[in-house]
């Protein structure tokens, strides 16, 4: 039983969550985006190369053998592909847990403290706890000078 209450803690932990969301949206998005980029922008990148035939925006290493073609219109349709997948899945998963995750902690009073406590002070803390566990009824020792 420890062991699945230990994989639950670990799935239910933010980043796994945040990181499995990402995945999901990230593959349903990817082939919206590219659909656009074969069926729209590439054919565009492809009009630009000046040359009108199928292979696009590149060139050939040699004239004779199509397998030669070097495709730069492919390589910046992918990497339009890459930035439009990656803003979409910043903007709309990433900055919104982000932003519940702050009106989160800031709602439960989770925020870090300004200067954290000293070592001093920490053990003060501990030892009164401990004094006040093993006399219930008695008061909490002097501090320290």
């Amino acid at each position: 039983m420890a062991v699945l209450s230990g994989f639950k803690k670990f799935l239910l932990r933010g980043n796994v969550v945040d990181l499995a969301v990402a995945v999901v949206v990230g593959a349903a998005f990817t082939a919206i985006v590219t659909s656009i980029t074969a069926k729209v922008i590439q054919p565009l990148i492809a009009a630009l190369g000046g040359e009108r035939s199928v292979e696009g925006l590149g060139f050939r290493i040699l004239k004779d053998n199509p397998a030669t073609f070097v495709d730069l219109g492919a390589v910046i349709s992918a990497t339009i592909n890459f930035v439009l997948v990656a803003s979409v899945i910043y903007f709309f998963v990433v900055l919104p847990i982000n932003h519940f995750n702050e009106r989160r902690k800031a709602k439960k009073g989770l925020e870090e403290p300004d200067e954290p406590a000293s070592e001093r002070d920490l053990l003060e803390e501990i030892r009164n706890l401990l004094a006040a566990q093993a006399t219930p009824g008695a008061s909490a020792p002097p501090k320290l000078p």
